[in-house]
């Protein structure tokens, strides 16, 4: 069973988002580490990159597949998780924690509406 903490907030393609102020911490579940097994390399977005919500923010390659990582809102990246380049094993150690990938500046507020509560990701995931 995945752990899906109740203080985050998640999206359909399994990303996760804390909201921190003006800015949104974004990793991948634990429910996606899980699928993608032993994590090797991590793409990190490059500082000041603008997303839009859903498109692009990184790539997570383990020894079974290679797995975007999109924007659940959408923002400047502002800071990026660079332990990740030397130990990308935290994501599937730390999904939640040391294994977070990028730090967005938040451009519409609103659009944290649109991300899952824990009670919705769980049923998403049938849990």
């Amino acid at each position: 069973m995945s752990e899906v903490p109740d203080h985050l907030w998640y999206t359909k393609d399994h990303e996760w988002a804390k909201l921190e102020g003006t800015r949104a911490r974004v990793g991948i579940t634990d429910h996606a580490q899980h699928e993608l097994t032993d994590v090797v390399y991590v793409e990190l977005p490059a500082i000041g990159k603008v997303v839009k919500r859903g498109e692009e923010l990184g790539v997570v390659e383990s020894v079974k597949a290679a797995s975007e990582v999109y924007a659940p809102v959408s923002g400047r990246v502002v800071e990026v998780n660079t332990t990740l380049e030397d130990k990308p094993e935290l994501v599937n150690r730390e999904p939640y924690g040391e294994g977070w990938i990028a730090m967005l500046e938040v451009s519409d507020a609103s659009e944290a509406k649109t991300l899952m509560e824990p009670g919705a990701y769980r049923k998403h995931i049938g849990q």
